[in-house]
């Protein structure tokens, strides 16, 4: 059930007998597959036995072609269209039910928005309780969301990695199971079936570019490694697209590493930006994060904060939607990406859609007060009254 090597508090990823999975995963049987989501491949994912999944009929997103000027093929991946609104639900769904499988019987994560809510309503579907620790400021229909669905909230004062503080402590005084970011091995695993339907949608194909606004970073490095268990499968052959992360430049701690050239990103100080998913001062899989960058040939970029609320309102007309503020982000990174040559005019380049534009905006919502950002707090007020 851990998720971290205890050598080095490193992430541990997965691995499957990938000749075995390739003897029934093939073009042909994933297009019988009619139906299922992203347990469609199964053969790929870590739970054992049907009995265990929880499913909300997570997946297969549409794959769907925008306008864009200098841009002859863009794609956008239509994450906001998953059961919880966003693309975190891919990987709750696969680390709720491998974790049940496994015997938890009580669920702790962090989340500065999406990810607590896709907890929540997985948790309360696999009928396993589930405590989610916010920041204060995560948007209100975030916290919202997880109160509607069942988990238990406390809002911190303070950032996603405090609250990632508190997350540990209540997982080890209680034995809960911690679903922080790469904490454990089986989000990714949900992500990662992003890559795998990427393949599958552009005819066994990848773009030549990958677009995606980047907090934790879990489904560039969950796609990365698609990529690697499609072509060791057959499936796929070695070329890959370029991956490019993009972040606010008031929390930009992969592009401030990616540019010195160092492959484990220093805590970004006074992390602030109104995308909320993007507000990840220090992410756990930074190292891997970096290297599908470079192994890529990508890049990091950030943009401004003025230009991703510019971009929010213009989205629509290109045929985006409602989206959220993380792919508001994506899309002003695509366009600086543009102007700076780095993609050119006939290539097929994705962009994620990572979350639904109505998980951004503060609904009417009395949020529960913070509680202190004081370890002392936390063990003796917080803990007691989860027991």
């Amino acid at each position: 059930m851990i998720g971290l090597d205890p050598s080095d508090q490193r992430p541990l990823l997965a691995r499957y007998d990938l000749a075995a999975a390739a003897k029934t995963l093939t073009r042909d049987s994933m297009a019988a597959r009619r139906s299922g989501g992203l347990w469609r491949w199964r053969e790929l994912l870590p739970v054992r036995s049907d009995t265990f999944i929880t499913s909300l009929g997570e997946g297969d997103t549409p794959l769907q072609p925008v306008r864009w000027p200098g841009l002859s093929r863009v794609l956008v991946k239509r994450e906001s269209l998953n059961p919880t609104g966003s693309f975190k639900a891919r990987g709750m769904a696969v680390a709720v039910s491998r974790a049940v499988e496994l015997g938890a019987r009580h669920f702790v994560a962090p989340s500065a928005g999406n990810a607590g809510g896709a907890l929540a309503a997985y948790a309360s579907a696999a009928g396993v309780p589930a405590t989610v620790i916010m920041p204060a400021d995560a948007p209100a229909i975030n916290q919202v969301e997880v109160v509607a669905t069942g988990a238990r909230m406390i809002l911190l004062d303070g950032l996603i990695s405090d609250c990632g503080r508190l997350a540990a402590l209540i997982r080890d005084e209680l034995g809960a199971f911690d679903l922080s970011t790469l904490k454990e091995p089986y989000r990714i695993e949900g992500k990662k079936t992003m890559g795998f339907e990427l393949a599958e949608q552009l005819d066994w194909r990848l773009p030549d570019a990958v677009v995606y606004p980047t907090g934790g970073g879990t489904g560039l490095v969950g796609m990365w490694k698609a990529f690697d268990e499609l072509e060791t499968m057959g499936l796929i052959g070695a070329e890959r697209p370029r991956m490019y992360s993009v972040q606010a430049d008031g929390c930009a701690p992969i592009v401030r590493a990616f540019e010195t050239g160092e492959r484990f990103a220093r805590p970004w100080d006074g992390a602030h930006t109104a995308a909320a998913g993007l507000r990840v001062p220090s992410a756990v899989g930074d190292f891997l994060i970096i290297d599908a960058l470079r192994k890529s040939g990508g890049s990091a970029i950030a943009v401004p904060e003025n230009e991703i609320l510019e971009w929010r309102p213009r989205l629509a007309s290109l045929g985006f939607g409602y989206a959220g503020l993380e792919t508001a982000a994506a899309v002003a990174g695509l366009d600086a990406l543009r102007e700076a040559g780095a993609i050119g005019a006939d290539e097929t380049v994705v962009l994620f859609d990572t979350g639904a534009g109505f998980k951004s905006e503060p609904p009417a919502f009395e949020s529960p007060r913070p509680v202190p950002n004081d370890p002392g707090f936390w063990r003796e007020k917080v803990i007691p009254g989860l027991a």
